[in-house]
């Protein structure tokens, strides 16, 4: 099907709510609750109501002590990632290959063109 392997880790990221996404950037992070709630200075009751979507509505201020103790932007909280590129999950497998290539002399521009050349032979089969 053609939400197997290597789709279904991105399904897992579209639809989530701001404090599924909290808690998954959090956990990434190796970050416990009460660290946050000390990091962001808000309580960590609060930080637990919006991961458990108990507390749907937080506000922008919440929002920007949260993003900035994360160090990820205000939107990546906020946005599904069909909605926001910045949200792509790149896992590390993908992040290997690209070391990989640069470490063999691939260019950055000899990498664009076997990308274009790839899409070329796709739309021409």
């Amino acid at each position: 099907m053609w939400y197997n392997y290597p789709y279904k880790h991105l399904l897992r990221v579209i639809n989530m709510t701001i404090g599924q996404r909290i808690r998954e950037l959090r956990k990434k992070q190796g970050i416990s609750l009460t660290e946050l709630a000390n990091r962001a200075g808000v309580a960590k009751s609060y930080i637990s109501s919006v991961e458990r979507d108990i507390q749907l509505n937080p506000s922008i201020q919440f929002l920007n002590k949260i993003s900035t103790s994360l160090h990820v932007s205000v939107d990546k909280l906020i946005h599904d990632s069909s909605e926001s590129d910045s949200s792509i999950v790149i896992d590390s497998e993908w992040l290997d290959l690209a070391k990989e290539a640069a470490e063999s002399g691939i260019s950055k521009e000899q990498f664009k063109q076997f990308l274009e050349f790839q899409k070329w032979q796709r739309s021409n089969q």
